[in-house]
């Protein structure tokens, strides 16, 4: 998860810029670099690799400046190297990025036809240079970033600092997080509040869609249709488990929150926006090869694997077995030699899903993980490993590790079904497009919370709630009981939609809610019958889907949560939003410890 720090000081702020990386490392890194202003205009230094290389690249070239930007990247969009570090640069401005831009292809056509060159591989400067263009025809700093956050879709993070303005910096944030720091005759710009600690204890946070202007005088904040804001300027204490929450009740929220920005991260680094393609790291076996797909996982991991295993059987034709580490070994499976067994952990450290690792790789498997932190015991074990940008987590219940596993698996999956012949260039371009889009998408479902507070609300009594679902809406239907269960202590459980009547349905009364996982695809009229199957026994439904979902059955239920219009393929990305929202907000009537709820643990590091 890549970061930002920006300094209007007065002094030298490259110590500061710095020591504010240093502060960002934690979030995983593989280039840095940093851009002050100076007499003559913008002058940057960036290194591939950790921190000690940009300060050998400082030490043999100094830099220095009274107002700069600075980055750690993560790669997404082109390999680790100098040339894709950031700063960004252009003759007019330097500019740092977190996050994606969903629209680069369009908007990198239009600037190459208007004599815009490039010399990355990233989405990130098609943002420099969109907001030179306005510069070039004329506009303000101020205006130029007006205009280009109009045409800039995705979610994203950006501070930008511009030639011959040496009291401005301008920061924007639409789904990632973005932080002000405020100081006596100078201003901070941060990823969060932990980077801006040493500088100052006073902090502001950007609001969805906002957008500031710094000045060392101080801070205005504009909303996404740039009327001026105000924002509330906290007092921090300084500590890291304190700030580590911005100014959110509990870190479970501050990771509903962060998707958009860390489900863009991950999907960068393996989608490629020019040609709409997915490219993977190199892998040891050919995909045409591969006689079937064992993935193992626990808890929230395995819903992940049950929901790939309708991908990769829909668009790789490929059979996936699914199946719960904990059980795995034991059943003495039978695996077919050179076959492909694939590992989910956010930790990389479950016990379980080590041992069945294990297992696997002494039965001649490729082992491959999917994993949070790659240089835990699972990435060790491994052949080769996809390392979600999902940044730490802390709350115990997963959520953003969650959907950027979904992320990850989806774009393996592509990649599988491209090198399988099972799709083509065309198919494969409408499927990128479409997880191009969930960034952006998630960020909209986020505004929502009000909503789905209130439908906690109705539910947050109950004693017993059901949750169904049909296709991958089966698995999104499982992992919102988990949630449930984990978070509130509230007995609840997932059911395919289609096995209600085969005994579930003997549950149903007009005490027991049922949120019914419902998106506008080849299932919904098989879900929506069941729905009236349970609304006929007057349970209390709670129905999520599209615009055109509730239209048709959104009168009939209790509450509807409305979400985006969206690919089926990408739908329990999404869908997953929702009914983790409706999870946090019912154990916060409830009066539960959300981030350490009882009996659990982060990492289950025992069988």
């Amino acid at each position: 998860m890549c970061g930002i720090i920006g300094v209007l000081g007065k002094q030298d702020v490259v110590p500061s810029l710095v020591d504010g990386l240093k502060r960002l490392e934690y979030r995983g890194y593989d280039s840095a670099g940093i851009a002050t202003l100076t007499s003559d205009g913008i002058d940057r230094r960036r290194a591939e690799g950790k921190l000690v290389n940009l300060e050998a690249v400082l030490d043999g070239n100094n830099l220095s400046g009274l107002a700069g930007i600075g980055h750690t990247r993560w790669a997404t969009h082109g390999v680790p190297n100098e040339t894709n570090a950031h700063p960004h640069m252009t003759t007019q401005i330097a500019l740092v990025h977190n996050g994606i831009i969903e629209n680069y292809r369009e908007l990198a056509e239009e600037l190459v036809a208007k004599g815009y060159a490039f010399e990355s591989e990233t989405d990130t400067e098609i943002a420099a240079q969109l907001i030179s263009s306005y510069l070039d025809d004329g506009a303000s700093p101020k205006d130029a970033m007006a205009q280009s956050l109009q045409r800039l879709q995705g979610a994203f993070s950006i501070a930008v600092i511009f030639k011959k303005h040496d009291d401005l910096m301008i920061g924007a944030r639409r789904g990632a997080p973005l932080a002000v720091g405020w100081g006596k005759g100078e201003m901070f710009l941060g990823s969060d509040a932990l980077a801006l600690a040493p500088l100052t204890s006073s902090i502001s946070y950007l609001e969805e869609d906002d957008w500031v202007v710094l000045t060392r005088d101080g801070a205005v904040f504009y909303d996404k249709n740039n009327q001026e804001v105000t924002r509330e300027v906290k007092q921090t204490q300084l500590s890291g488990a304190m700030i580590g929450k911005g100014n959110h009740r509990h870190f479970m929220m501050k990771e509903i929150v962060e998707q958009p920005a860390v489900i863009g991260e991950t999907l960068s680094s393996f989608f490629n926006p020019r040609s709409r393609t997915i490219t993977l790291p190199d892998l040891p076996f050919d995909w045409k090869d591969l006689p079937k797909i064992t993935i193992v996982a626990c808890g929230t991991s395995f819903y992940a694997a049950m929901i790939a295993k309708y991908w990769f059987e829909k668009v790789a034709d490929l059979s996936v077995e699914v199946d719960i580490a904990s059980e795995f070994r034991y059943r003495n499976m039978p695996l077919r030699e050179g076959g492909l067994a694939m590992f989910i952990s956010q930790s990389g450290e479950t016990a379980d899903t080590l041992a069945a690792l294990k297992y696997a790789k002494e039965n001649g498997q490729h082992i491959g993980s999917i994993i949070n932190v790659e240089e835990s015991s699972m990435g060790r074990e491994s052949d080769f490993v996809f390392h979600t940008q999902a940044g730490p987590e802390i709350g115990v219940a997963s959520t953003k590790a969650f959907t950027c596993q979904l992320v990850t698996l989806a774009c393996i999956a592509i990649d599988a079904g491209v090198q399988r012949g099972v799709i083509d260039h065309e198919e494969e371009a409408r499927l990128c497009a479409a997880i191009s889009e969930v960034p952006a998408r998630a960020a909209e479902i986020l505004e929502s919370h009000v909503n789905i507070k209130n439908l906690a609300e109705k539910i947050f009594e109950a004693n017993d709630i059901l949750y169904i679902g049909r296709g991958t809406g089966y698995p999104v239907a499982l992992e919102g009981a988990l949630k449930l269960k984990e978070l509130s202590y509230i007995h609840a459980e997932g059911y395919a939609a289609g096995e209600l009547k085969h005994g579930p349905i003997a549950l149903i009364d007009d005490t027991v809610p049922v949120i019914v996982v419902a998106p506008s695809d080849p299932y919904f009229e098989k879900t929506a019958s069941n729905m009236q199957e349970v609304m006929a026994r007057k349970a209390r439904v709670i129905f999520l889907s599209d615009a055109a979902g509730i239209e048709q059955l959104g009168e009939h239920a209790v509450g509807s949560i409305e979400l985006p219009s969206v690919d089926p393929f990408v739908a329990p990305i999404l869908y997953a939003l929702p009914v983790q929202l409706l999870a946090y907000y019912v154990a916060v009537l409830k009066g539960t410890d959300v981030d350490q709820p009882r009996n659990l643990a982060k990492s289950v590091t025992v069988e």
